[in-house]
Formats: structure tokens, sequence, C-alpha cells
């Protein structure tokens, strides 16, 4: 069959939830792989719920729909609540854990992340890259892109081409994979 993954990455609208949506979808495509993103937010947008599933195949996709999820990044409780069970045994969960407490998280063999990807945020001075800490940590986690396939479209996706803003974007992504450690799934 190839190459299939897919993932929803859900939060509070504000923390950039779809832009790593965008990006990994923009990476994919650079790389000509199939790919299909499906937002989904609420109308009061910032501070709303916010979630967008992403596919990615070597193969035709036939449906962006996702109901039972690979992986899994989450921002906050509430998206932690409503997507955890439907996570596929062995899955992988990349979690905030700057805002989800760790005794919500659910052991999926090896495949759950916590991250405190606020606090490394602002460890690195934005508070607002936590969405770039856990993107740089899925990718890590799962092995279907590269991080340097991601760091390379980050403009396109930010419409900016700020250097000192894709720096500081790239080294929270950097910071996230490497606060991966070892995983049973990376390297795939």
């Amino acid at each position: 069959m190839g190459l299939y993954t897919d993932v929803i990455i859900a939060g509070f609208g504000g923390q950039g939830v779809l832009l790593v949506g965008n990006v990994l979808a923009y990476a994919a495509m650079k790389k000509g792989l199939q790919v299909t993103y499906m937002p989904v937010y609420g109308v009061e947008m910032r501070g709303g719920t916010a979630n967008c599933t992403v596919v990615i195949s070597e193969q035709e996709i036939g449906s962006p729909l996702v109901m039972y999820p690979q992986s899994l990044i989450i921002m906050n409780q509430p998206s932690l609540e409503k997507f955890q069970p439907r996570l596929r045994e062995g899955g992988i969960q990349i979690v905030n854990t700057s805002i989800v407490p760790h005794s919500m998280l659910k052991s999926q063999t090896n495949g759950c992340v916590p991250l405190p990807a606020n606090n490394m945020a602002n460890e690195l001075g934005n508070p607002k890259m936590a969405n770039m800490v856990v993107l740089g940590a899925w990718v890590k986690a799962t092995g279907v892109l590269d991080l340097e396939e991601i760091k390379e479209v980050l403009p396109l996706a930010l419409g900016k081409s700020d250097k000192r803003i894709i720096e500081a974007n790239h080294r929270a992504m950097q910071a996230g994979a490497d606060g991966v450690g070892d995983l049973a799934h990376s390297g795939k």
C-alpha cells in the first residue's frame, strides 16, 4: 500500500493548530505526496476550539475524514478529552503538558510524548511558538516527513520571509524534535 498517515491537530483558536496543519500539508505536497487538509473551528476563533485533520499518502486519498487517527497533536485539555479516546491503539500523541495535566494522559505503548510546549516556547523567547515545538516533536516521533522538509516550506505557510521569524520557528521545531527522545515509532 505504501505510505499513509493521518493526524488530528487540536487546541484553542489562537494556538496555531491550523498553521501546523498547513505546514504539514505544504511539506507533503512539495515532497510529491497526496494530501488532504480539513480545518474545523468555531465562529469565535481565538479562544474557541479549533482542530484540523491532515492525511498524507503515496496513494490517492479517498476521504479527508478520519474517525480513528494514527496520531494526535493536542494543545489543551478539552482537545485531549475529545480526541484521545479515538486514537488508534499504538498511535502517537504529542501532548502540550504545559496545559494538560500528566494524569490525564493515556499510555499508548511508548507512543505518548508529553511535552511542555508552552514552557519550551517561553524559554525560546516567544510563547506563540508552542505550535512549532509540537510540530517538531510530531515530525520526529512519526518519521513521516523530515524536519528539513518542514523548515523549507515554513515561509510559504507563514506568508512571511522575515529571516528572524523563520529562524526562531526553526529553533522551536528543533527543540520539539529534541524533546521526543526515542520512540518505537521514530524513524518510520
